[in-house]
């Protein structure tokens, strides 16, 4: 298993000021990062790539569509600029060396009709998303494609339509991720919810259900530590929890109060709760 730290804990755009915390993550004894890819900066991701090179971190990346840029939408020239953002960020991927793109990018974040999503607006996310997987097969990243909660978005809110969305996209380089966080609201059975994914997941978010310290709340975290290794699941478990100054995805999280004590503590804390359930299971 590997482990991996969000930094979106700290800001949602990488910049210099941030460079120390790749170190710090490092020093934790982390083996990943994951990086917002909210900006069409290539060179920027490029120089981050060799940052983390130099530390010895993996990386992944994560980023989300607005209703601007919406994969699904019924406007031909919005969806196209969803499809080619999500293809903006596949080139800021590759030169970051980021093996995995994560996100709701399959459609608007935070934006709602009134209703469930219509045959058609699955059919055109299902279109955009086989278009964006075909680019990501160039750039030799995998899409791992993240169901929300339905309070964030309304296209995928649970494991069986992440699965089924998957089936339909049908390019190798297009699976699923599992978070924590969302199958704590949404999902009534998290084994089944992680077993309906077993043939798709490739990436795992380790998140409270108050996104604090992961460990320290109320997910089911026997049942879901237990059917990963029953599954087989060996990649990234990364912690994704959020700080107060992610300006470009607030309107999502409603993050509005301090969930930890500092956010070193959370990430060290996080590091070893994971890595002690890991240890518990393994040889069993």
């Amino acid at each position: 298993m590997r482990y991996g730290m969000n930094l979106l804990l700290w800001t949602d755009v990488i910049c210099e000021e941030a460079r120390p915390l790749v170190e710090e993550i490092k020093s934790l004894g982390f083996d990943a990062v994951e990086l917002p890819v909210f900006e069409n900066d290539v060179d920027k991701y490029a120089r981050w790539g060799k940052y983390l090179d130099a530390a010895g971190l993996a990386r992944t990346g994560v980023t989300i569509r607005g209703a601007e840029d919406d994969p699904m939408s019924a406007d031909a020239k919005i969806r196209r600029k969803g499809i080619d953002a999500n293809k903006a960020a596949l080139d800021c991927c590759e030169a970051a060396g980021i093996e995995a793109l994560v996100g709701p990018f399959h459609s608007a974040l935070g934006c709602f009709s009134g209703a469930g999503p219509t045959a058609d607006e699955w059919r055109r996310a299902v279109d955009s998303m086989r278009e964006t997987a075909e680019y990501a097969e160039k750039r030799g990243v995998t899409l791992a494609v993240e169901y929300l909660n339905r309070f964030e978005c309304y296209l995928l809110n649970c494991a069986t339509d992440g699965a089924r969305f998957v089936r339909e996209v049908d390019h190798p380089r297009c699976k699923m991720m599992y978070d924590t966080f969302h199958s704590h609201i949404e999902e009534k059975n998290a084994p089944a919810a992680i077993w309906a994914l077993k043939d798709c997941l490739v990436h795992v978010h380790i998140s409270e259900n108050d996104r604090s310290t992961p460990g320290a709340g109320n997910v089911r975290w026997r049942e879901t530590f237990d059917t990963l290794q029953e599954i087989g699941y060996d990649n990234l478990l990364v912690i994704e929890a959020f700080g107060l100054a992610l300006e470009k995805i607030v309107p999502a999280t409603k993050i509005w109060r301090r969930m930890y004590e500092s956010e070193l503590q959370l990430a060290r804390e996080g590091l070893d709760f994971m890595k002690a359930e890991v240890e518990k299971r393994r040889g069993k």
